[in-house]
């Protein structure tokens, strides 16, 4: 952190959000891969550390190692494409390349030298330049515990593992994580199951940094095994309540899928996809959280041509999300109407929009006649509302385990049905959300 600022990681976080709307899926793909292979490699690294000096090196070493491979992934796609291809041809041929070899063949030099190169360019310093050169020779048969070599033989550690973790199908994994821990368990001081315990650490926090950043891993994807997709962490999991679904509630991945129409003027991707960047770039200066909340809003009722938006926050004395900007056809009235009790409020005793922001369910109400939905909605919506169709986002944050919820993005149309969303919509929605979520935590400090 010291080393790239706060500036540095703000930027490298807003970035990586844009991931899933590049228009080349696969370079987007293959660029994530490589991200979350590089992240991983620091978090383990940081895992198996003595001290919390020690991990902040080795992190960020274990990290920057990748640093060649990350720019030739991103700058010279196909190049990284063909060393990918050269390994897998090798392996084939019964003659294994490693990424140091293919990418020689396929560079004229490697990775480590090219990640070496752009470091001296920039002056990183010096315990930083040796903690990435990959280390010369076998591992040391002796205890590096009091030598400064040891960061260099760790970061090495590290992205073995996190090579292996990627690669290895689950079942093998333990197999291969034993003999890596036996190959430098003399020179790291490594107790028998100490890699695998940071593992199972390591993909707790790289689970919890992808939903913080909303970063997408498709389902059985060698990249998922990066994540702990098992692990569950939300306070509402045991709790008994109705299903969304018995709900009428078209949630993520229901009824969302109506292809948007080839027009000639700007489609509802284009104008959030625009509002996204034009965001993103006022969170890399110095905003007001006001004017950002107001950009999503505008970007969401022009991009789905609403009747209005609603943006509630909740409040600290209540417990409740209150309305505070709204924007659209009788808003500033609807948005002083709002009141959803979240704080202390079982998820069985729960209104329709308690209920989603509790189980942090995005969610589309295509027809809000239906009886199944009545029975569920507020008073107030019913009394004053009366909206037909409406889109719901919370805004969820982890604090000490525990899903916290901050706030709640609310749209609506005049007419069942007419407000629909298909699948890249929804993601890029989802990515304005998150925007919010983020200027939030910048202006708190954190």
């Amino acid at each position: 952190m010291a080393l790239i600022g706060v500036a540095g990681v703000r930027n490298m976080a807003l970035s990586l959000m844009l991931l899933d709307h590049m228009p080349d899926k696969g370079h987007a793909h293959q660029l994530k891969v490589e991200f979350l292979r590089s992240v991983m490699a620091g978090t383990l690294a940081s895992e198996l550390s003595r001290s919390s000096k020690e991990a902040e090196q080795v992190y960020i070493g274990a990290l920057f190692r990748n640093l060649g491979r990350l720019l030739v992934a991103f700058y010279l796609p196909e190049d990284a494409e063909q060393i990918r291809v050269q390994i897998d041809d090798s392996v084939v041929a019964g003659k294994p390349l490693d990424a140091r070899q293919a990418s020689e063949q396929v560079l004229g030099m490697s990775y480590d030298a090219l990640g070496q190169a752009v470091g001296n360019k920039w002056g990183l310093p010096e315990a930083l330049m040796t903690c990435m050169a990959e280390p010369d020779g076998s591992v040391p048969a002796v205890s590096l515990a009091a030598r400064p070599d040891r960061a260099v033989w760790l970061a090495s550690l590290a992205n073995d593992a996190a090579q292996a973790m990627l690669q290895t199908a689950p079942a093998d994994l333990g197999g291969e994580l034993e003999t890596l821990t036996a190959h430098y368990a003399r020179a790291l001081d490594l107790a028998p199951h100490t890699l695998q315990d940071a593992a199972g650490r390591a993909r707790k926090r790289m689970t919890e940094m992808t939903d913080a950043l909303n970063l997408t891993v498709p389902a059985h994807s060698p990249a998922e095994r990066l994540l702990d997709t098992f692990y569950v962490d939300a306070p509402n999991a045991d709790q008994s309540g109705p299903d969304p679904a018995d709900l009428g509630l078209d949630s993520q991945t229901g009824v969302l899928s109506q292809h948007v129409p080839e027009l000639a003027e700007l489609t509802p991707a284009d104008i959030l996809a625009a509002g996204i960047q034009d965001i993103t770039n006022t969170l890399v200066e110095q905003y007001r959280l006001n004017d950002v909340l107001q950009m999503i809003l505008e970007t969401m009722l022009r991009a789905l041509d609403c009747r209005r938006v609603v943006f509630c926050l909740k409040d600290p004395k209540t417990g409740a999300l209150l309305g505070r900007i709204g924007m659209g056809e009788g808003a500033d009235v609807v948005k002083t109407l709002f009141k959803v009790p979240v704080d202390r409020v079982q998820l069985a005793q729960a209104d329709l929009f308690a209920a989603v922001c509790l189980k942090n369910l995005d969610t589309l109400i295509a027809d809000a006649s239906k009886p199944a939905v009545v029975s569920r909605l507020p008073e107030w919506f019913k009394d004053h509302v009366q909206a037909p169709t409406f889109l719901l986002l919370p805004m969820v944050v982890k604090r000490g385990g525990q899903d916290i919820v901050l706030g709640l993005i609310y749209a609506d149309k005049g007419q069942a049905g007419a407000l629909k969303v298909d699948e890249r919509e929804l993601s890029l929605l989802r990515t304005l959300r998150n925007q919010a979520v983020m200027a939030f935590k910048q202006s708190a400090g954190g």
